[in-house]
């Protein structure tokens, strides 16, 4: 994170279990998506299943047809004291074996299917985390490919 002073030392940065947990225990989330050149930033719910996040949304709505258009987002948490920012690409969920362990977890979690909209996950290509409290030093940034 440039400008921020932060050094290239591991010492206090967070482990990936910090994302998960927080991802997986978060009601609500904040999707960014871009289409027609304007960005489009809207709450989503979604669950954190085997490592992923995935969420639906319709096919017609602002987001879908952002979506359809560019499938670049980022989906951050609510939290600005601790701060979870992923950053990928967005694909469709197909598989039936799937789409059924997605729709208990999502019943389970809000008390309605998943199953209403196209069912969508962000493949992560970078990820942000921090805590405010010790910022920067907790500061971390995973990419992968």
């Amino acid at each position: 994170m440039p400008g921020y002073g932060i050094e290239r030392d591991e010492a206090g940065m967070l482990p990936w279990s910090y994302v998960e947990e927080r991802m997986a225990a978060a009601r609500n989330y904040w999707l960014a998506t871009m289409g027609d050149g304007r960005p489009h930033a809207a709450p989503i719910w979604g669950v954190w299943h085997t490592g992923s996040f995935y969420f639906s949304n319709g096919a017609k709505s602002r987001k879908g047809r952002n979506l359809a258009a560019n499938p670049a987002a980022s989906l951050h948490l609510e939290s600005g004291d601790e701060v979870v920012i992923l950053e990928g690409a967005v694909e469709n969920v197909s598989d039936q074996a799937l789409l059924a362990a997605l729709d208990a977890a999502y019943k389970q979690k809000y008390q309605v299917s998943i199953l209403g909209g196209q069912v969508h996950t962000l493949r992560v290509q970078r990820a942000f985390a921090w805590r405010e409290q010790d910022f920067p030093k907790s500061a971390t940034r995973w990419v992968f490919g």
